[in-house]
C-alpha cells in the first residue's frame, strides 16, 4: 500500500507585528516657547469668555499637542512636518529636522527609505503612500530603470490576496543543456542538480561588529524558517555549530580545511575568487554540495563558466556602490554576454551589493538575476548603527542593540513577507505566474538614459 501524499501547503511567510527594541529619534523637533504659549492660552481664555473647550483647542489635527498639558509636552513622534502650527504660531513653535536621526542612519538611505524598512520590518506589511509620493520619478542607477507592466495586453494575476497563487520559488544549481543518453537509453551524462529556496533572495553575511556571532546564528535561523539560505563564513559556522543545510560556506583559499569540521554537508559552498582546481576538487569531496564562485562585478564570466561554474555571485565593489549608477548595466552586460556565449541558461547568476529597496529585487532579475543577496536591508531592520555604508562589509563597523533572537529573527520574517507581497504585486501586474519568467526579461526594462536619447538626441542643447 503507498503511503499517501502529503497534504498541499501553500507557501506563505508568517508575520507579527514587531516594534523596534531601541526607540527611533523622532523625525523633527517641535520647540515651543513655553511663556509664550501660556501668555497665548491665557489671551484666549480671555476672548473665549472663559470657554476653555475652545481656548484649549489643539491645533495639531496629528495629535502633537494631545496630552493634557498640550504644547508644553508636545509628542513629537506624531509630527510630520506639516507645518500648521509654526504658520500659525510662527512666534510660539518652531518645527525642524531632527539632526539626530540623520546621524543614525547608513550613508545609502535616506530618511524616507530609512522609515519605510523599519515599517516592513515592523508590521510585514507592503506600504502604501497613495497620493503622497513625492519624490522624483527617475535617478540614476535603479531610480533610471523602471519595469513595464503593459496592462493593457496582458492578463493581470491576483497573487498577493490568495485568490491565485504566484510562485516566487527559484533554483540554485547547475542545468546542463541537454540530457545525454547511451546506446542502451541510459542517462550517461550530468543531471540537472540545485537547491530550491521560496524566495529570489538570500541573506548575506553578517557584517563585522561586536555582535556578529549572535547575528550569524540569527541569519541561519531566519532563512531556514523563510525557506532560503543565508551567506556565513566557514569558519564561524563551525565555531557556532550552524545549521549546514540552510547555510552558504564562504570559504577563501586559505580555509578549506575548516569544510571538513561543519556539522553536515553545507547547501552551497562558495569560492572566493575562480580557481578551476579547487572547484573540481570541493566538488568530488563534497558530492552533496553545490559548489560556487563568488566574482566582482563586471568580470568577464565567460571564461569560468566554460571551465565548469556553474553558480557565480557578482558582488558589486565599493566604488561601484557610489550612486549605484552603474549597477544595472552592469549586469544586464553579464546577463547578455552569457547569452551571447550559449551559457546563460547553464548556470545561476547571483548578485549582492547594492539591493537596498524591495523594488530594486525585481528590477534586479529582470536585467538578468536569478536572485539577489540582501546586506544593509537587514541591519536597518535589525536596527543596526552604521559607521560607513553596509553594502560594503569590509572593515565597516557596525553595532546591534541588544536584541533577543526571536525578536531579529521575526523582524527579518516580517522584512521578508513584505518584500514578496511587494514583488507579487509586480509580477501580477505583468501577468506573470512565477518569478523565473521574470529573468532576464530586458523587454520589459524602461532606461530613462535609453528614452531621454531617444526623444531629446537631436535637439540642440541635449548632452550626446
Amino acid at each position: 500500500m503507498t503511503s499517501p501524499l502529503p497534504a498541499y501547503r501553500r507557501y506563505t511567510i508568517a508575520t507579527q507585528f514587531t516594534p523596534e527594541v531601541v526607540p527611533v529619534p523622532p523625525r523633527f523637533r517641535v520647540q515651543v516657547t513655553k511663556y509664550r504659549l501660556v501668555a497665548l492660552a491665557a489671551q484666549e481664555i480671555l476672548a473665549a469668555r472663559g470657554d476653555l473647550r475652545v481656548a484649549l483647542s489643539r491645533p495639531c489635527v496629528y495629535g502633537v499637542f494631545g496630552r493634557p498639558v498640550g504644547g508644553l509636552a508636545p509628542i513629537e513622534d506624531l509630527c510630520v512636518g506639516c507645518l500648521r502650527c509654526m504658520t500659525e504660531y510662527p512666534g510660539v513653535v518652531k518645527i525642524e529636522r531632527n539632526r539626530e536621526r540623520e546621524r543614525l542612519l547608513a550613508p545609502s538611505y535616506s530618511v524616507d527609505e530609512i522609515d519605510t524598512i523599519l515599517y516592513e520590518a515592523r508590521t510585514g506589511r507592503v506600504p502604501v503612500r497613495g497620493a503622497g509620493y513625492r519624490g522624483p520619478f527617475g535617478g540614476t542607477g535603479w531610480d533610471g530603470l523602471w519595469l513595464d507592466m503593459s496592462e493593457i495586453v496582458r492578463p493581470t494575476r491576483d497573487g498577493i490576496h490568495g485568490r491565485e497563487y504566484i510562485s516566487t520559488a527559484v533554483e540554485i544549481g547547475e542545468r546542463p543543456p541537454f540530457l545525454r543518453f547511451d546506446a542502451a537509453g541510459v542517462l550517461s551524462g550530468p543531471l540537472p542538480r540545485g537547491r530550491r529556496i521560496e524566495v529570489p533572495f538570500l541573506l548575506g553575511a553578517a557584517p563585522l561588529g561586536q555582535q556578529a556571532a549572535p547575528i550569524q546564528s540569527l541569519l541561519v535561523e531566519a532563512a531556514r524558517r523563510i525557506q532560503t539560505l543565508a551567506l556565513v563564513p566557514v569558519e564561524s559556522a563551525v565555531r557556532l555549530g550552524l545549521d549546514a543545510s540552510a547555510v552558504v560556506a564562504l570559504v577563501k583559499p586559505a580555509e578549506l580545511a575548516w569544510l571538513d569540521r561543519l556539522t553536515g554537508p553545507p547547501a552551497i559552498i562558495e569560492l572566493d575568487g575562480w580557481d578551476r582546481a579547487r572547484h573540481e576538487e570541493l566538488t568530488r569531496r563534497f558530492p552533496d554540495s553545490l559548489v560556487g564562485v563568488c566574482l566582482p562585478l563586471g568580470a568577464d564570466l565567460v571564461p569560468p563558466v566554460s571551465e565548469g561554474a556553474r553558480i557565480v555571485r557578482l558582488r558589486a565593489q565599493p566604488s561601484q556602490l557610489d550612486g549605484w549608477s552603474a549597477l544595472p548595466d552592469l549586469i544586464r552586460r553579464s546577463h547578455l554576454a552569457l547569452v551571447e556565449a550559449g551559457l546563460r541558461d547553464e548556470l545561476t547568476l547571483l548578485g549582492s551589493g547594492g539591493i537596498t529597496l524591495a523594488e530594486h529585487v525585481p528590477k534586479a532579475l529582470a536585467c538578468g538575476l536569478d536572485a539577489v543577496v540582501l546586506d544593509a536591508p537587514l541591519w536597518v531592520a535589525l536596527q543596526a548603527r552604521v559607521e560607513r555604508d553596509a553594502a560594503d562589509a569590509t572593515g565597516v563597523r557596525v553595532a546591534f542593540p541588544d536584541l533577543t533572537a526571536e525578536w531579529g529573527i521575526q523582524r527579518l520574517e516580517n522584512l521578508a513577507a513584505s518584500w514578496r507581497d511587494q514583488l507579487l504585486e509586480i509580477l501580477g501586474a505583468m501577468g506573470l505566474r512565477e518569478v523565473r519568467r521574470l529573468r532576464g526579461e530586458l523587454g520589459r526594462c524602461l532606461f530613462q538614459a535609453d528614452l531621454e536619447r531617444e526623444s531629446f538626441g537631436g535637439i540642440d542643447g541635449y548632452p550626446s
